[in-house]
């Protein structure tokens, strides 16, 4: 796992913890509603990872593209099944989408390299 990859998780967990530790209920809910709305449902986790990187691109939110990048390579989603995606964001978000899909690009690639066997989060 590259140095970017393994920060991007460390810091996640880490911040995340340090958030819940606080102990605010509304916030432990939000959490809480968030991984509960990727979990399998009516839709497949797998697409509702799709739908979670279409709409962060949209949002331009670099942390979150990173993470739906991460768990949709991780749910085995090919590149052109993802770059059909990106172009979902792209004419809905317009081009200021761009810059946010470089970088998605960049993490996917780095994701991709064989010497990062599977990607984890």
């Amino acid at each position: 796992m590259t140095d970017r990859l393994q920060t991007f998780n460390q810091y996640r967990r880490q911040m995340n913890q340090q958030i819940l530790d606080q102990g605010n209920l509304q916030i432990k809910r939000f959490f809480s509603l968030d991984s509960q709305t990727y979990r399998q449902g009516a839709l497949p986790a797998q697409t509702k990872e799709l739908l979670g990187l279409v709409a962060s691109l949209v949002l331009r939110c670099d942390d979150c593209i990173s993470y739906h990048i991460i768990q949709c390579a991780k749910s085995g989603f090919s590149d052109e099944q993802l770059f059909e995606a990106f172009s979902v964001a792209l004419v809905v978000g317009g081009s200021i989408v761009i810059p946010h899909l470089r970088r998605a690009v960049e993490l996917l690639e780095e994701l991709r390299r064989p010497d990062q066997g599977s990607p984890s989060a």
